[in-house]
């Protein structure tokens, strides 16, 4: 056994009759023995088929408890979990298949169909966790005779992730087990997590944000869990007050539709136990943070991680915190590369981002030579330390837009139009231009009762000619219905500046 797969597996023994972990679509608790049941089914069909230290199983799955049993089911064999986003078409499926050649995949019945034509053998699993069952593929060539290693290692990947790919092809990031219990230790100390805390899990459960932060964590923590098929505006505060959730985790759209959705508003109860919201994965306007807390009277503590770290860098002490900042390192290296290309943590210096620790990874799946430097990971952002040693981001290096010269932070641009009521969402990136070379340009999504006119569109300009520098001021904007995202919600910028360039030369009617 690894640390990891221990104390996980302690966790479950103290948990034993204890009602700790809840489906809401089920509408069920789960006992740290209904847990082990499940592991111990699930570790009977893996190593009957053969697999063993090493082995990758590819999953997609819609949010469920039965994460929690399959990955624990994976990790004390050795076995790494490649999770991937339940909204991965089909055809993706089968072609990451191709190309990995994986030894065996889980899904649920409907998307194990994509399959069909496969020469894979097929069984199907019911867990307590999962009583529809799982859909188990294995490749009908593995060695069953051939006996392998089934303990894992403390360098042994318990996960396999991809990064957002926001504008590309995802990287493959490997996480260790010595990794993700370092990670999720720091997460837990970070947050004061305790035996008392129920976690309310929205987030897409195959990224790093839910699977390490709230998951591991908080199952080391000893607290409870209760996990959502999705994020419901409408009952959200209701999922909240049932489950006496004293955290959760969102990401900036999920904050942006708290606060503008009538139903949500409608369903807010101000006798909620919340301690603190967790938001990351990008930048949140500090206008957004002020009104959140001054809306439901929880604060948003704002960090700054990323899958490469096994999760968190930074976080917002929770008797600290810096509205707009992502906080202080927290046991991890943090620095910034400044203009004469020299690290350092400097107040006031300004530029990329870098990260080093015992939980950061030197190198990806496939290497990668320009995103390392020595000990430091290159992380592409942004930012800057101030005198009092909290981090600021300024976005992402590839996202700046260069208007003559003039460089333009979309997130400064973006905080100040998403302030408008009548704003669903907004996104500001560079169309070409003859003369600036690139045109600040903003993408609004308005609230359902508002319809995009020409005055409204002169209107916005005008606002933001009043608070914005000129260079930083839009000189375009596009009302549209949606924007291209990745599955984790992150907009997809590149694919956006592509669809507005459409838009502009008449290619689409917005």
């Amino acid at each position: 056994m690894t640390k990891l797969t221990h104390d996980l597996q302690e966790s479950l023994i103290k948990n034993a009759n204890r009602p700790f972990l809840k489906d809401i679509a089920l509408d069920r608790w789960f006992t740290g023995n209904d847990v082990e049941a499940d592991i111990q089914k699930l570790q009977q069909v893996f190593l009957q088929t053969g697999l063993g230290r090493d082995d990758i199983v590819y999953m997609a799955l819609a949010n469920s408890t039965v994460y929690i049993p399959l990955n624990q089911a994976l990790w004390r064999l050795g076995i790494t979990a490649h999770p991937v986003s339940a909204t991965t078409s089909p055809a993706e499926l089968v072609a990451d298949f191709h190309e990995h050649n994986y030894p065996a995949m889980i899904f649920n019945a409907e998307m194990a169909e994509a399959f069909e034509t496969e020469d894979l053998n097929y069984e199907k699993i019911e867990l307590k966790t999962f009583p529809q069952g799982l859909v188990f593929l294995s490749r009908k060539d593995i060695v069953k005779s051939q006996k392998k290693e089934i303990t894992p290692t403390e360098n042994t990947f318990g996960w396999i992730l991809n990064t957002s790919g926001t504008t590309g092809k995802p990287k493959q990031v490997g996480l260790s087990h010595e990794y993700m219990r370092i990670a999720a230790q720091n997460d837990l100390e970070s947050h004061r997590m305790v035996k008392s805390d129920t976690v309310l899990i929205v987030m897409p459960m195959f990224h790093i944000n839910a699977q390490e932060l709230i998951v591991v964590s908080t199952l080391l923590s000893g607290g409870r869990i209760a996990i959502a098929p999705k994020f419901s505006a409408s009952r959200f505060w209701n999922w909240v007050i049932e489950n006496d959730a004293t955290w959760s985790s969102v990401v900036p759209t999920i904050v942006t539709i708290l606060l503008k959705s009538k139903t949500a508003m409608a369903s807010f109860n101000p006798e909620h136990k919340l301690r603190f919201v967790r938001c990351a994965s990008a930048m949140l306007p500090v206008s957004r943070n002020k009104e959140f807390s001054e809306t439901f009277g929880v604060p948003i503590l704002e960090g700054y991680g990323m899958t490469e770290a096994c999760s968190q860098c930074t976080l917002n002490p929770l008797d600290a915190i810096k509205v707009g900042s992502v906080g202080k390192p927290y046991n991890t290296e943090v620095a910034i590369i400044g203009e004469d290309d020299e690290i350092t943590t400097k107040p006031g210096v300004r530029g990329e981002i870098v990260i080093s620790g015992n939980h950061v990874i030197k190198s990806y799946l496939k290497p990668n030579k320009d995103s390392f430097r020595d000990k430091w990971f290159l992380t592409g952002d942004l930012g800057y330390f101030d005198e009092d040693g909290y981090l600021w981001l300024n976005g992402r290096k590839k996202y700046i837009i260069n208007h003559g010269g003039e460089k333009v932070n979309p997130t400064l641009v973006e905080d100040v139009i998403g302030s408008l009521d009548f704003v669903k969402n907004v996104a500001v990136v560079p169309l070409p231009d003859e003369i600036y070379g690139e045109a600040v340009t903003a993408a609004i999504i308005l609230q359902d009762n508002k319809k995009p006119t020409a005055d409204l569109k002169q209107y916005i300009i005008d606002y933001a000619a009043e608070r914005l520098a000129k260079y930083r001021r839009p000189t375009e904007i596009f009302f549209v219905d949606s924007f291209p995202l990745n599955p984790t919600g992150k907009i997809m910028r590149p694919q956006l500046s592509k669809v507005l360039e459409k838009i502009k030369n008449g290619s689409t009617i917005a």
